[in-house]
């Protein structure tokens, strides 16, 4: 299944990325990755330093059943709930994923070797539950080197002050807009505050902010061409990294100024920005699109498979392609918003989509394992 570590040589684009500054992570998780060896493969010779997961992701490893027979079966004589089946085996991967990833979060003192698990996508708009959750989920895995993933609806931003302020690491997802981004930081700096005031430590304390990349250039890429126009059609492609890289600047702007300083000064670590849906879903663009052009310091980029193994094979990585590229990215913005294409129905629409599409999956996997339990002797209810 792996053939990153074979296309590698120890001085490529992965390893160039490291040295730019920007942590590799890889966008996937089974059980049959971890069991045959495949991710501490990954991890000792692809320069892979964490991983992250979603109700997607479990969806497509659970579903095929492959790997996960014998943990079904003993869950269906225990006669467990489908919820209850459903956490077992996912928390159990991502413990195991994070056994792995152990020796690289001791090297990089915690800021690497992380493994990401998502609240029930179901109570993305309840506040109250997500804290809960994520408080289970923690206890659960169980592991240092654990992040919650917490999406970042508007429910979800008191949670994630809640769920730093309590001492737990928090990935927060599904983030679209500019505005939000901004909303996530100062969601974070007040969790930090709240730890601070409880007495916590803050230097334990570690979160990333999922930007999500490709998805962008699919919804103003179709727009766009609906335009039609010389101008429209000039502008596909370049929506997604105009985003991304105004959310680099807001970064930079936030974790330069007063609050941040004495926080910083009490031991917090910054909340890097980790660029999500990087696989490319148009096939007229280069494959390794949203990696190549997406270098900064300070930065995390997590990968599907595909995409990981095109970086390794041909990507060109140049330096740093994100900062003094500001004023371009704010000029195409404008220039799509120029041609009647809504940004902030956009970005708004995408976060809708994208709570949605992981309560379908999460749905899916219900079902499926609903199925292999029942089939196992057990209730699956």
């Amino acid at each position: 299944m792996i053939t990153v570590t074979e296309a590698t040589a120890p001085a490529g684009a992965l390893r160039r990325l490291a040295a730019e500054g920007v942590s590799v992570w890889l966008d996937d998780l089974s059980r049959r990755r971890l069991t045959s060896g495949d991710l501490a493969d990954l991890v000792e010779r692809g320069h892979v330093v964490g991983v992250t997961t979603n109700p997607s992701i479990f969806q497509a490893a659970i579903g095929s059943g492959e790997g996960y027979e014998e943990q079904l079966a003993d869950l269906a004589v225990r006669g467990v709930t489908v919820d209850e089946a459903v956490r077992m085996m996912t928390t159990a991967d991502v413990r195991d994923a994070a056994d792995v990833l152990r020796p690289v979060y001791d090297a990089t003192g915690g800021r690497d070797g992380r493994v990401s698990i998502e609240v029930d996508p179901r109570l993305a708009n309840d506040t109250e539950a997500t804290v809960a959750e994520a408080k289970q989920l923690a206890w659960l895995v169980n592991r240092p080197n654990a992040m919650i993933k917490i999406p970042a609806t508007e429910a979800g931003l008191p949670a994630i002050t809640e769920v730093v302020g309590l001492g737990i690491s928090v990935n927060v997802t599904l983030i679209f807009s500019l505005e939000r981004y901004r909303a996530v930081m100062d969601a974070y700096l007040a969790g930090l505050e709240k730890a601070r005031e409880r007495g916590l430590d803050l230097s334990s304390i570690h979160s990333v902010a999922s930007f999500f990349v490709s998805r962008v250039d699919s919804e103003i890429d179709k727009r766009l061409a609906k335009v039609g126009t010389d101008e429209a059609l000039a502008l596909k492609g370049k929506a997604a990294l105009a985003n991304a890289r105004l959310a680099y600047e807001a970064y930079e702007e936030v974790f330069a100024g007063e609050r941040w300083t004495a926080l910083k000064d009490a031991g917090a670590h910054r909340q890097r920005p980790l660029w999500a849906s990087t696989g490319v879903k148009d096939p007229a663009y280069k494959d390794t699109l949203y990696v190549d052009e997406l270098v900064a310091p300070g930065t995390v980029n997590t990968m599907p498979q595909g995409t990981l193994d095109a970086v390794a094979d041909h990507g060109e990585v140049t330096g740093d392609t994100v900062t003094g590229r500001y004023e371009e990215a704010r000029a195409d913005l404008a220039a799509v918003e120029r041609l009647g294409i809504s940004y902030d129905e956009v970005v708004r629409q995408l976060e809708d989509e994208g709570v949605e599409k992981f309560e379908i999956a999460w749905q899916d996997l219900l079902e499926a394992v609903a199925t292999s339990l029942r089939a196992k002797g057990g209730e699956g209810v």
